[in-house]
């Protein structure tokens, strides 16, 4: 759940730096905040805190070898974990990648530092439609990451190829008790039930309690015939044939199902992956560098080393999401360039809503899910 708290200033850090100095923050603290950078400047090893399977590990390696770091990586399952990991403060963690509604929240809880964009030249990279979020608007304290969907992916040899491209597949009985025991959902709040929100024909980001009680109704009803809540091996639980339907993100579909395929089984002609007609997510997620880093001038240099072109497009190649990294187009293998379900067009992006920050609502989707579940 949400976690309100007082974020604690660390306790000062003497560092030991290359191309980074810290100052005095005019309160008696130094850190994350008071560090003053330079393009390409280390001071101490990385430990990044980010979703499962999102980096290629070459580029990780890449990193360490070319700025003489090591770069140690930890993971979580859902936004809200991270937060929770990070809010007690001192957590160790430099650079994190939260989603963009999250992003606000850390924003008004104190957690992120104030970026230095002197230290990350390739901010020009970014292409323009993502440098004005709604979340951080003037991109003061994160950087696009990757961006994607979130949808439905169905096993045809199971379902066939004549479905209705709804979220009924998962919430109408008529549909859905067909898979009873065969469909996952995410394990997360937002997600799950933004999705059941999106079905009833309601905005995902609503703070009526009337809209979000008929959701968590209609998600308990669904609980009981799911195999999984998972946000962790949804794509895998699919393509393993343990389930016919799953929600989950676009990117780790399609890398489930290039990494299925060999030379004589194609998995992108049995499983299928969309956005259903009632529309869904459209997310970014960010990388950010906490208030409290222990190494804020090595997390600028990540920062800026993750958006060169040809890494950028690596990234892309490796996790088949969307880069916000203009510049790494022409880098990026053409089939997925060129894909509408990695880059979906206009008329079904029209129909997709950021997760937003509703405040103090967050707390009663937070409770909202956990009571769905059982």
């Amino acid at each position: 759940m949400r976690l309100r708290t007082l974020w604690l200033i660390p306790v000062a850090l003497v560092l030991v730096v290359t191309g980074c100095s810290t100052e005095d923050d005019g309160d008696g603290g130094e850190g994350a905040a008071a560090a003053a950078c330079e393009p390409g400047g280390t001071d101490g090893d990385l430990v990044l805190y980010n979703w499962s399977e999102y980096i290629d590990p070459e580029l990780i390696t890449q990193f360490e070898q070319q700025y003489g770091v090591s770069v140690t990586e930890d993971f979580f399952p859902s936004n809200e974990d991270m937060l929770a990991k990070v809010s007690s403060g001192a957590s160790g963690f430099d650079v994190v990648v939260p989603s963009d509604y999250m992003v606000a929240i850390m924003i008004e809880e104190g957690l992120l530092a104030e970026l230095q964009a002197d230290a990350i030249p390739n901010l020009a990279n970014l292409d323009p439609e993502f440098t004005d979020l709604p979340f951080d608007p003037e991109g003061r304290y994160s950087v696009p990451y990757q961006w994607g969907t979130s949808g439905i992916a169905v096993d045809t040899n199971v379902v066939g190829e004549d479905f209705e491209q709804s979220w009924g597949i998962i919430f109408d009985p008529e549909q859905a008790d067909a898979y009873s025991g065969k469909i996952s959902m995410l394990n997360d709040p937002r997600e799950s039930l933004g999705a059941a929100l999106k079905y009833l024909g309601y905005s995902l980001n609503t703070s009526d309690p009337d809209e979000l009680a008929e959701a968590q109704e209609l998600l308990t009803e669904t609980t009981a015939r799911l195999a999984t809540y998972d946000s962790d091996q949804f794509e895998d639980l699919l393509v393993g044939g343990e389930t016919a339907v799953a929600h989950g993100w676009s990117g780790d579909f399609f890398r489930a199902f290039d990494e299925a395929s060999t030379d004589d089984f194609d998995a992108y002609e049995q499983y299928s992956y969309f956005v259903p007609e009632e529309g869904g997510v459209r997310w970014v997620d960010n990388m950010a560098i906490l208030a409290d880093a222990p190494h804020p001038c090595t997390a600028h240099t990540f920062v800026d080393f993750m958006l060169d072109a040809e890494n950028g497009a690596a990234l892309t190649n490796f996790n088949f999401y969307a880069s916000p990294n203009a510049a790494a187009e022409e880098f990026i293998d053409p089939e997925i360039l060129e894909d509408p379900a990695i880059y979906p067009p206009e008329e079904v992006v029209a129909n997709l809503e950021f997760i937003e920050d509703t405040g103090d609502f967050e707390t009663q989707y937070s409770d909202a899910f956990t009571q769905a579940k059982g």
